[in-house]
């Protein structure tokens, strides 16, 4: 296959309500898009979600990494077999920069199983999608006036498994928790997730106490990569870590010693790098007894929720909750046709996306509204 061209689009779709949490404070999406076409015509596209307090990556120096690589990506990685070595070859670059390769091999696998009328899942020897995928509620740092509001809505909708993002202010905190312990009179699940307030594992732990409601797992209470200090909190609390910020490679699977139960792994497939950089942790989580949350972006559009559906159903017995599908829900609008969007009780029914179709399946993505950053054209 040669590729004939290759455009960068940068993706601001406002968010109907404002998103907040410890690291950052959002209204609308902070994205990039990457669309491939071939010389059939054809075209694939990859979504990545640069965050600067994830992995170090913003709108620019996405963009740079597109100038640096695209070149030699269109030439020599035109097919799975050549995309694999090239991603091989340019590891430690993918490493300081894995939500724009996310967008690039996206796009790529998008193409490459359009020009073989086959599907992405097969493409890549994976199960077919098929089934219902259940989706958690997530509930922002929103004031608590707020915070109720879109609590009680995920409770009309049926939700019963819940992430509430924390402040680090415990009085707002406490109330968030008394209004969730006021509104929810049937069993749920919930975890929370710190986003990095502490440094001291000690202090986290009698924050976390005084919020008087019972959860699950927490999610990255300290600041990033402390596996020590977290593994002993994980031992006290007698409940799991769920790493996100801490976990953003393969090799850093080495520093989850001891008991697999204590940690569970957030697979955000932007910030893993894309879909084979995923897989490759999926497996090793497998082969140690790691389970897994299939992560998401706030804002992230119905084309990297396609592509982590793709990984909840390989790793479908290590998958213990999911996040993201939020579509139209909080973004103004998809840029993709069908949309990804969960429904009562939080399912999703992957049935649109059963069968017969090429490449990530959708009828049509239309990033035309949007600013375009670089675009490059390639001869043969």
């Amino acid at each position: 296959m040669q590729i004939r061209s290759a455009t960068l689009w940068k993706i601001d779709i406002p968010f109907n309500i404002a998103f907040e949490h410890a690291s950052a404070k959002r209204r609308e999406t902070e994205s990039i898009l990457l669309g491939i076409t071939s010389e059939n015509g054809s075209a694939g596209y990859g979504e990545s979600c640069p965050r600067q307090y994830v992995t170090a990556e913003n709108i620019d120096t996405v963009r740079t990494f597109f100038r640096q690589k695209i070149d030699s990506f269109a030439r020599l990685a035109n097919n799975l077999s050549n995309l694999k070595q090239w991603m091989s070859k340019h590891a430690f670059d993918i490493d300081a920069n894995p939500a724009a390769m996310c967008a690039m091999e996206m796009a790529l696998l998008d193409l490459l199983a359009k020009e073989e009328k086959i599907s992405v899942e097969k493409l890549l020897e994976l199960p077919e999608l098929e089934g219902q995928f259940k989706y958690t509620a997530v509930l922002g740092d929103n004031s608590p006036e707020a915070f109720c509001q879109v609590l009680k809505r995920y409770i009309q909708m049926g939700f019963d498994d819940f992430k509430i993002k924390l402040s680090g202010d415990l009085e707002k905190d406490q109330e968030k928790c008394r209004i969730f312990r006021q509104e929810t009179n049937v069993p749920n699940r919930v975890r929370f997730d710190a986003n990095n307030l502490w440094n001291n594992y000690r202090t986290a732990l009698r924050y976390l106490s005084e919020l008087k409601t019972d959860y699950f797992a927490i999610e990255e209470p300290l600041k990033p990569n402390l596996y020590a200090d977290l593994s002993k909190m994980s031992i006290e609390l007698g409940k799991p870590i769920v790493l996100d910020e801490s976990f953003l490679r393969l090799d850093q699977i080495d520093h989850l010693s001891g008991d697999p139960n204590l940690w569970l792994i957030n697979l955000r497939i932007s910030k893993m790098g894309g879909l084979l950089r995923s897989r490759a942790v999926i497996d090793q989580a497998r082969n140690r007894g790691i389970k897994i949350i299939v992560g998401a972006h706030v804002g992230e559009t119905s084309l990297l929720t396609r592509s982590a559906l793709s990984m909840a159903n390989y790793a479908k017995d290590l998958v213990i909750a999911q996040e993201g599908a939020f579509g139209s829900l909080l973004l103004e609008h998809d840029l993709c046709e069908p949309q990804i969007m969960f429904g009562k009780c939080g399912w999703v029914d992957v049935s649109q996306f059963s069968g017969e179709f090429n490449g990530f399946g959708f009828s049509h993505v239309n990033p035309q509204e949007f600013d375009v950053l670089e675009c490059s054209r390639f001869e043969s």
